[in-house]
């Protein structure tokens, strides 16, 4: 357990550190932090790592081997309404647990403060589970991956065209947020167990895309929610950076029991759903449940202690931060070269890009090597977050991102193998993470005040052009392995043609 928690330290400080340590230099050089903002900065990006790591060993210890136990007897149960019931309920749960999400719906509160928070983190859980049985039953009755993002994504894209423009940002913004370090090893517990109980003895393609899927849901349900919505007005909350002059600890501990009541709250639905799987599915031993009821724990512990960071210091710094550079002469300037250093800094940070370019190091047999892969998403994300500030100092609307970049992300699927495909869409939302919610989207909120615009439509968007960047990129990683594989089948080819 120790060493556990040790390296989940380590994995969330090197996600942390680059930037608190890039926020430190603008501090001290062009754009200082608001009065009394450095401390509890600081101490809320010890807390964010602290957090993190232990939300982290309770999620292995009780969350993830709670999905994978369920996905396993749902599996051998093999009856299908049982299997997307199932599908619903954990996608619903893990969703409502979520950090990224419980910290994308405060953002949206602070900048429009009538929107209800427990009504946007209710439709980003129903637009999840149902999409987790869209893609539960893809995998069974083995449906093309490729037309059903082509048609889902038309139609997301055909609900957004009716609704106001800040919803448009929120929405995308929810699914990349939806896909974290909670929701992800549920989903892929749950692929992997459906598919592995398929006739198909290679069930890679099958297994991969249920991630992607997912976060198409979060997308349409905000969407929709918009149809039935006056658009989002605008507040003071975020632009209230600073405050009284709180002593530190008394800032952190005045906010400690609202959070504690909300993540628990959140946390609910998941410990129900144990009980329940406990009572009528699984019937574990009693060591076996000591162990996750002790897992959850932690992560209810971790997630309280990641929730006070946030909220505490780091994304009101960030903020700040975007107001400072927002306020420098020639800011617009500023803030986009500062935008692609963020960019190129969260991706190299975020632990499960890491994973994630293992994996594809060994699909493609060492011809897509994780240097290359881990230089290109580096640069994809740097412009896509220097993109995302573009549109804050212009005001341009999200759509003209939104379209071309979706628009080739679906046209490679046509020439991508489709594994590639699947892994590209799955992979949106881990360059998305913790980071990218907690300070990017505040810096870009801050930064369209201090300009004088509109942060409902200038700001929110940020995380759905991280998270769109990884579905060019790696589809276009794909056409390469393609290439170089057909080149080498060529060349072997030629050579056993050769006379003796």
């Amino acid at each position: 357990m120790t060493s556990e928690f040790v390296e989940k330290i380590k994995e969330s400080a090197v996600s942390v550190i680059p930037v608190m340590l890039i926020v430190l230099l603008l501090h001290f050089s062009i754009a200082p932090l608001g009065a009394g903002l450095l401390p509890p900065f600081i101490i809320g990006g010890a807390l964010v790592i602290f957090g993190l790591a232990v939300f982290l060993v309770g999620a292995e210890l009780g969350m993830v081997a709670f999905g994978h136990k369920v996905g396993g007897a749902l599996t051998r149960s093999r009856k299908l309404p049982l299997i997307l019931a199932s599908a619903f309920a954990i996608g619903f749960a893990v969703t409502i647990a979520e950090p990224d999400v419980q910290v994308l719906a405060s953002q949206v509160k602070s900048v429009a403060p009538d929107t209800s928070k427990p009504l946007l983190l209710i439709m980003i859980a129903l637009g999840v589970g149902f999409f987790l049985i869209i893609g539960t039953a893809r995998i069974v009755m083995q449906f093309s991956m490729r037309k059903l993002l082509i048609a889902f994504y038309l139609m997301v894209f055909g609900i957004c065209a009716f609704v106001d423009s800040g919803f448009v940002g929120v929405a995308f913004d929810s699914g990349g947020a939806t896909t974290g370090p909670v929701t992800v090893p549920f989903i892929m517990a749950l692929g992997i167990g459906v598919a592995s109980a398929g006739k198909k003895k290679d069930c890679a393609d099958s297994s991969f895309g249920m991630v992607g899927l997912a976060s198409i849901g979060p997308i349409a349900a905000v969407a929709m929610m918009g149809l039935f919505m006056d658009k989002l007005h605008t507040g003071g909350g975020a632009g209230e950076v600073g405050g009284p002059a709180l002593s530190v600890l008394h800032k952190f501990l005045s906010i400690l029991p609202h959070v504690a009541y909300e993540i628990s709250m959140a946390l609910m639905p998941l410990l129900l759903m144990f009980v329940f799987f406990q009572l009528f599915l699984l019937k574990l031993s009693a060591p076996q449940v000591r162990r996750m009821i002790l897992g959850m724990f932690y992560a209810l512990i971790g997630l309280i202690l990641f929730m006070l960071g946030v909220n505490g210091g780091f994304s009101e710094a960030g903020a700040s931060l975007g107001q400072a550079l927002g306020a420098v002469d020639g800011g617009g300037l500023i803030l986009i070269p500062v935008g692609l250093l963020f960019g190129a800094v969260v991706v190299c940070a975020e632990p499960a890009v890491w994973v994630l370019t293992r994996q594809v190091e060994e699909i493609s047999g060492g011809y897509i090597r994780r240097s290359i892969m881990l230089a290109a998403l580096s640069v994809s994300i740097a412009l896509a977050v220097a993109l995302g500030m573009t549109r804050v100092v212009t005001g341009i609307s999200i759509w003209y991102m939104l379209i071309p970049g979706y628009a080739l992300a679906l046209m490679l699927t046509k020439f991508c193998p489709p594994l590639f495909t699947a892994i590209a869409f799955d992979s949106g939302g881990v360059a998305s993470g913790p980071m990218s919610t907690t300070f990017v989207l505040s810096l870009t909120l801050g930064a369209s005040l201090a300009l004088g615009g509109n942060p409902v439509t200038d700001a929110f968007g940020m995380v759905a052009m991280i998270a769109m960047a990884p579905l060019i990129t790696i589809q276009i990683l794909g056409l390469i392995f393609k290439y170089k594989e057909n080149k080498h089948l060529a060349l072997e080819k030629a050579r056993r043609a050769e006379p003796c």
